[in-house]
């Protein structure tokens, strides 16, 4: 990972430890946040040039906005939590480092955070696309600013559920609760994690951790015992879950 200058030099930031102070500041200094900011700066820049009015641009940055919960919920459940990727050697160091290393050390914000060389192929491709159908080169332009945009937003709110604090927002302080009970209750269900609409209509969704049964697979994603044996390529770049249990409990203690 790229942290060799600023606050993330030689650093490690843990969620459960921080302030809001302290996230405001290492979210703005990560190179990958930094990324989606410039990309979409540039983006904006060419949707202008592209464009012969402000109509088809800001339709399809509206629709990128709109189609965004739906795009959160199929990749975080269908993809980051299936067992596809680390089954095969190519893609399981991106497994380990996209989903399940979070899911091993949940507020460890150096695992939090997209990686860029999955983030943005997804990015571009979505939106590039539905930009184009509505605007050509504008609205391609104009949708993939508006995708990095919402990814930062994304990534915010996604940290801000780790932190150590209850918002007063009522949704807010909702969202978080059902997010911190995937990750420490269950994950098979709660995949939303700026809202829970599509979790309400695929029935993923659970109030209370007490509406489900607990999981044994809440940290390790099902990735144990003979599956880990059979596909052995995220073990060998892990440790084992004692040890990640371990480093758990020194965080949470």
């Amino acid at each position: 990972m790229l942290t060799s200058w600023g606050p993330w030099s030689d650093r490690t930031y843990f969620l459960d430890k921080m302030t809001l102070a302290d996230l405001v500041r290492a979210y703005f200094t990560h190179y990958s946040i930094q990324a989606y900011i410039l990309l979409a700066v540039l983006a904006i820049a060419a949707s202008a040039f592209f464009a012969d009015g402000w109509g088809g641009p800001v339709a399809a940055a509206i629709l990128v906005v709109l189609l965004y919960p739906f795009v959160e919920y199929v990749v975080h459940r269908h993809l980051l939590h299936s067992h596809m990727l680390f089954k095969h050697k190519a893609t399981a160091k991106v497994w380990k480092r996209i989903h399940y290393d979070h899911h091993q050390n949940p507020h460890d914000l150096a695992v939090l955070f997209g990686a860029l060389y999955t983030t943005l192929p997804t990015i571009a491709i979505i939106t590039l696309a539905v930009g184009y159908l509505v605007d050509g080169a504008a609205g391609a332009c104009a949708a993939f600013a508006a995708g990095c945009l919402v990814f930062c937003v994304y990534e915010f709110t996604h940290c801000m559920q780790h932190l150590p604090f209850n918002p007063k927002n009522t949704f807010l302080r909702n969202v978080k609760q059902r997010h911190l009970a995937h990750h420490f209750h269950s994950e098979r269900g709660n995949f939303g994690i700026t809202q829970n609409i599509f979790d309400h209509v695929f029935g993923t969704f659970y109030a209370r951790p007490k509406d489900i049964p607990r999981s044994e697979t809440v940290h390790n994603l099902g990735y144990t015992g003979a599956l880990r044996e059979t596909y052995p390529w995220v073990a060998e770049l892990s440790a084992d879950d004692e040890t990640y249990a371990r480093r758990r409990t020194r965080r949470e203690a």
